[in-house]
């Protein structure tokens, strides 16, 4: 038995010895038996690289290409709508915040008019398609195709965006719940541009009112839809 501790102990130095005690810091780097994708063959910027004929590690940009959302003017086009985004505004526009609190209102540098209101609302309504109805539903009351999995976004009472009023959300902060995520939704301010972020919430505040208005007002455009949808569905039913 005494062999057995002797061979242990000298397992247990020999493995210190080589591998360290937790939080230990060595000057050189550590041995790894598994090297867990740490150094990978990619292209480190600022620093030689033989791969390349100039043995430069920093490269320019393929010619035709440019930074997502970046012109050398500044200026970028989205679905026709004109963009300027590029760096880290500090405005309204590209925060949600007036002095410190939330905003109401469309920011002034969206720049909209009678003539393209109308544009920008339907380029909202069809962001808001792409990544918000899955949970939201299509018509904002937080039904959507998530719901009925159990999908813990799609069960939070602010899902339901028929009850964020203007007045206890702000335009700004739903502007913010975009950008950063809140809660079990996450940040979609990486995959939304500045100015679709503002469409969706402008879309948002549309089906707000449409909820409101007398059947009447919206009874013809009521019926379109429902054709649509049943025209939809017998598409699908009939689909060999």
């Amino acid at each position: 038995m005494k062999y057995f501790f002797i061979v242990f102990s000298f397992v247990v130095i020999l493995v210190v010895g080589i591998f360290g005690l937790r939080g230990h810091k060595f000057s050189r780097p550590p041995l790894r038996i598994f090297p867990d994708m740490d150094e990978q063959d990619e292209v480190k910027e600022q620093v030689p690289d033989t791969f390349f004929a100039d043995d430069s590690g920093s490269r320019l940009p393929i010619a035709g290409t440019r930074p997502r959302g970046f012109l050398p003017d500044g200026e970028a086009s989205l679905g026709r709508i004109p963009e300027y985004e590029f760096g880290g505004g500090i405005g309204y526009y590209e925060t949600g915040k007036i002095g410190g609190a939330y905003g109401n209102g469309m920011p002034e540098d969206l720049a909209l008019t009678k003539e393209n209101i109308g544009g920008f609302l339907r380029r909202g309504q069809e962001r808001f398609g792409i990544y918000c109805s899955r949970c939201h539903g299509e018509s904002g009351d937080g039904k959507g195709m998530t719901s009925r999995f159990g999908v813990p976004v799609a069960v939070n009472p602010n899902a339901n965006l028929a009850g964020l009023s203007p007045e206890t959300y702000p335009d700004g902060q739903i502007f913010e719940t975009i950008t950063n995520g809140k809660g079990n939704m996450g940040a979609y301010g990486y995959k939304i541009p500045l100015r679709d972020r503002w469409a969706i919430i402008a879309y948002v505040r549309a089906l707000q009112v449409a909820r409101k208005a007398p059947y009447d007002a919206v009874k013809e455009a009521f019926g379109k839809a429902k054709q649509q949808n049943t025209g939809k569905e017998a598409s699908i039913t009939h689909n060999p």
